[in-house]
């Protein structure tokens, strides 16, 4: 029995994780100490404690980290995708500031990023979910309006050759996008909850899937905020990526945006060349963290 492993790491419980090898099979692997530093993705070297489980040493080196921060603790999401798939739907309702913030992780991280409307048979709210996504669209992120539930052919191409992660609120439509790209995946559905106007969780754990067309897909837990207290701010800047151009053109190397006179950023806005939206958005992250 071989000590040495090397694997990618399929699904994160928490505490131990599931891990492909090469040869296809799978093993179960734990980390050493009380914190594990391991994602969904994550390629890792291990040693093996018995025949199906195996102590993991360390991570591999990464192409990215897409996780989430408060004042308090950090969340990993996904090691090594080089796209994130934010799914939003026509009902429930959808946070603006959530979507604006992992668009930002995502760029903080060289990630694609590509956002899919759900839920698009339901016409009546169609136009309200599509007006409030207009300022994304214009900016180069490609839109996708599907119904999960009747054909997600259409995100296919976008997927293929990708390792993309699914991210967005409860009750999106993100486990029933996940059974229909991956057939017998089997990811539990539930009943939006009308009452609160979100959904109820249903993905507990990230996953990563193997799609027949080529590509892979990770399915991360639903979530309704998106912390990040580890971008610094000249991050967050750079993660509006309609602010690019103007970066470095304000008169005070350290400007931050707000009350500063001669700030380009502030100009831009003022000439409609910086939605007043995206910018009210960035005030907050910058302040708020």
């Amino acid at each position: 029995m071989s000590g040495a492993l090397e694997g990618t790491i399929v699904a994160a419980f928490g505490r131990h994780y599931e891990v492909l090898l090469a040869d296809d099979s799978l093993i179960t692997g734990f980390p050493r100490g009380k914190k594990s530093t391991c994602a969904c993705g994550d390629r890792v070297a291990m040693e093996r404690a018995s025949l199906d489980q195996a102590q993991i040493l360390r991570h591999l080196p990464r192409t990215s980290l897409l996780y989430r921060s408060d004042a308090y603790r950090e969340k990993l999401i996904a090691a090594n995708a080089t796209q994130i798939v934010l799914v939003v739907a026509t009902e429930p309702s959808f946070s603006d500031e959530l979507l604006t913030r992992a668009l930002v992780a995502a760029e903080s991280q060289g990630m694609r990023s590509v956002i899919v409307l759900n839920k698009a048979d339901l016409t009546e709210r169609l136009p309200q979910a599509r007006g409030r996504l207009a300022y994304l669209k214009a900016l180069g992120y490609p839109v996708l309006e599907l119904s999960a539930r009747a054909d997600a052919a259409p995100l296919l191409p976008f997927l293929a050759g990708e390792l993309s992660v699914l991210v967005g609120q409860s009750g999106m439509g993100k486990s029933t996008l996940i059974n229909a790209l991956v057939p017998g995946a089997l990811a539990a559905t539930r009943e939006i909850s009308t009452a609160l106007d979100s959904g109820k969780h249903t993905t507990t754990h990230a996953r990563l899937y193997r799609l027949a067309h080529g590509g892979s897909l990770i399915d991360s837990p639903g979530l309704q905020e998106f912390g990040l207290t580890h971008l610094s701010s000249s991050a967050i800047e750079e993660g509006f990526i309609e602010f690019r151009p103007y970066l470095g053109c304000c008169r005070f190397n350290d400007c931050r945006h707000q009350s500063e006179p001669n700030c380009a950023i502030k100009q831009a806005v003022a000439a409609a060349l910086i939605s007043d939206r995206r910018y009210e958005q960035f005030l907050r992250l910058t302040t708020r963290g």
